[in-house]
């Protein structure tokens, strides 16, 4: 049998979607089907004094916040119970649901007018100064007063970066229908099917057996259909249990952009002591990430963001304090890359501040502090064989040949840049002990079926784990296939994020996998199954033995493996309009090994599109509190002709802890974009500290330095 991992086999789910036989939440038909409708605040902060209908309410279903079963139900659960579902009166943030329409007209349902009276508090927008504490993290590694006091050269800077919208194809959409039994079962475009199960039965105060949750087919997500399908869900089914009938609750464009959630804005601050000749004493970091009105994952952002924070150097002496603080404005939530992309900018624009205030070329600074094998990180982590970061670095300046074109483009308005980066594949420290992830893997007579709630949202998850199953059992590719996930069928395999379904759930598969080979010997599973009838091995998350970290002290290992990369930008301005435009970038990924290696590129290239994108145009632009630009004509995202030339490479050094030695890919790439760009515009002598660099604040900083 010619083995699929490592090839390019072709996509299970490439056929249906290229021939529109694949169905989406908008696509499915259900009878007595209602729409459905949210009224959203149009205040940051206050009071709701009155509600006025100012339609015939004939025919429509209304749902408040006196329609939840409970008090104690409308919250949305998640990590901490302070989201309501519906306002009961407090509105924190614009955008806030108030209440809930249904009708079997769209039009009419549209067309409805509620008139809301408020009674306004202040709002607070700035997180620099709000009162208000989500979360605080704290890492210590040696002493940091005492090594500063040595060090020779001190180097300070701040830096900030914006809010990104996730601008997935597909907007959020969900249809709940009631169940005879007072059950729910909703389908939805989402990431994490057991996320919106868990919120249901809170919300609904039922049991397991009496939810149930489907993935239709989901186009993009990017984290920003983790935890939000939660919300849009349980508006849905509210509705539905009161109606009795089905409910479509689809948004525009514009309502998903203006109300969900955002990667988390932050203020990143370094003091940076090194010795002469550019090796690093001493790092103290303060990261400050805008949470917005509720706590959503927060926490889990706030701690990849400050794992991170130090980049992928040695450093005896750290001390990284990290807080998510509160606004009045729309809740933040998961975007790829969880924190990591905003720290790791800060580090790598630091890192090229620091090597011009020693006046040191920028790859020798990098290549002295490195992360090697044996070395240890700010939690304390020794790097194994696999750490790959001098390897990335090396392969970035020689394919890009960056000395020769850093000194060609010097006193042009050409410039180029670099960003050394790496990210840790899977849920934080003992997060994956705590998810307890099944996988199971069952043998029929019409062929394999892989049974996980990890989704399919374009990344190519049926794909990687159908490869995966096939080599490890012994079987041609095209006998395995990937149940939809659904939590009727499928077991909880934790969510599809964090860049954990290869490594980790994939992992499980492959011990699945290597479990009915021994079973069934040399038959065929097939055959096996018509013989003896189906065989179903399921798998539970194992913890390596030789993984250990203290959630109290942030110590230890944070991640089984780190994926590493670097990014080489080359950018032009353009002196009129002070247009930034990015004309190559060179992308080194070490990733253990590409499952299928024109996904892998595909991954690369999309993230890299997207941290180009929020280095240069994605510029949200908030108004009380709210976003003012939510449509794609005023929020621009790069199409075809701003993106560059993309000239990827990857590179494996496999790892013991994941399957045919992979590591994460799918978060990492748009750790590098951005801090590479400001770097290749601070080579052309502008000092930019934040993003997004639009021409305004180009020109700001131009004017400044005259």
């Amino acid at each position: 049998m010619t083995p699929s991992v490592g090839t390019n086999v072709p996509r299970k789910d490439g056929i249906p979607k290229v021939t529109g036989a694949a169905k989406y939440v908008d696509d499915l038909r259900f009878p007595g089907m209602l729409h459905g409708r949210t009224i959203r605040s149009t205040i940051p902060r206050g009071r709701i004094k009155s509600i006025r209908f100012d339609f015939d309410t004939t025919g429509f279903t209304i749902v408040q916040a006196g329609d939840v079963p409970g008090e104690k139900c409308n919250y949305v659960a998640l990590i901490e119970a302070d989201q309501p579902f519906l306002s009961t009166g407090e509105i924190n943030h614009q955008a806030e649901p108030i209440l809930l329409l249904a009708h079997e007209d769209r039009d009419t349902l549209l067309a409805a007018k509620v008139e809301i009276e408020y009674e306004r508090d202040i709002p607070i927008f700035d997180a620099e100064s709000s009162p208000v504490v989500f979360k605080e993290i704290r890492i210590r590694k040696g002493d940091v007063d005492a090594a500063m006091a040595t060090a020779e050269v001190i180097v300070e800077g701040t830096y900030r970066t914006g809010y990104q919208e996730h601008v997935y194809i597909e907007t959020n959409g969900v249809i709940a229908i009631p169940e005879a039994n007072g059950g729910m079962t909703v389908h939805g475009s989402l990431q994490c099917p057991y996320y919106v199960h868990k919120a249901l039965k809170a919300l609904l105060d039922l049991p397991d057996d009496r939810v149930r949750v489907v993935q239709s087919e989901t186009g993009g997500g990017f984290g920003g259909k983790e935890e939000y399908p939660s919300v849009i869900a349980g508006h849905a089914a509210l509705l539905a249990r009161k109606s009795g009938r089905p409910v479509k609750l689809i948004y525009d464009r514009e309502e998903d952009m203006v109300a969900t959630t955002k990667r988390h804005p932050s203020v990143i601050r370094h003091r940076t002591g090194l010795t002469r000749d550019g090796r690093l004493v001493a790092m103290d970091i303060d990261v400050l990430m805008d949470g917005g009105a509720y706590v959503t994952l927060s926490p889990v952002v706030l701690s990849r963001g400050c794992i991170h924070a130090a980049g992928p150097y040695r450093c005896e002496n750290v001390r990284t304090s990290g807080r998510a603080v509160m606004t009045n404005t729309p809740p933040n939530g998961a975007f790829r890359g969880f924190g990591a992309p905003q720290t790791q900018f800060g580090m790598e624009v630091h890192m090229e501040r620091i090597a011009e205030a020693l006046g040191m070329d920028p790859v020798h600074l990098r290549e002295i502090n490195a992360l090697r094998p044996g070395d240890t990180t700010a939690t304390g982590q020794r790097m194994g064989e696999d750490c790959s970061a001098v390897e990335a670095l090396r392969t970035a300046v020689e394919r890009s040949d960056f000395h020769r074109k850093r000194a060609e483009y010097a006193g042009t308005n050409k410039g180029i840049g670099l960003a050394l980066f790496y990210h840790g594949s899977g849920f934080t420290g003992s997060g994956e002990v705590h998810l307890k992830s099944k996988v199971s893997l069952e043998a029929r007579e019409d062929g394999v079926r892989v049974l996980v709630a990890s989704a399919e949202i374009g990344q190519g998850t049926r794909t990687m784990l159908s490869q995966i199953a096939a080599d490890a059992l012994g079987v041609p590719y095209a006998e395995i296939e990937c149940e939809q996930p659904d939590t009727s069928q499928v077991p909880d395999s934790g969510p599809t994020v964090a860049s954990r379904t290869c490594m980790v759930v994939g992992g499980i598969l492959q011990k699945c996998a290597e479990e009915m080979r021994e079973k069934i010997g040399a038959m065929d599973p097939r055959e096996y199954a018509r013989l003896h009838g189906p065989l179903l091995v399921t798998r539970q998350y194992d913890k390596p033995h030789d993984i250990t970290w203290d959630d109290t002290e942030y110590r230890g290992d944070a991640y089984a493996a780190y994926g590493w990369g670097c990014d080489v930008a080359e950018v032009e301005l353009d002196p009129v309009t002070y247009e930034v435009r990015p004309l190559r970038v060179t992308v080194i990924h070490e990733i253990g090994k590409a499952i299928h290696p024109v996904m892998v590129t595909g991954q690369i290239e999309g993230g890299t599109a997207q941290g180009v994108g929020w280095a240069l145009n994605e510029h949200v632009v908030m108004r009380d509190g709210a976003m003012a630009n939510g449509q794609l004509t005023n929020y621009t995202i790069p199409t075809t002709l701003d993106t560059p030339r993309l000239d990827v490479v990857i590179l494996e050094n496999p790892s013991s802890y994941g399957p045919f030695g992979a590591k994460g890919v799918g978060e990492m790439p748009i750790d590098g974009p951005a801090p590479a760009v400001v770097n290749a515009i601070r080579h052309m002598g502008l000092d930019v500290r934040d993003i997004p660099a639009i021409p305004e604040a180009v020109m700001e900083v131009r004017c400044a330095s005259r």
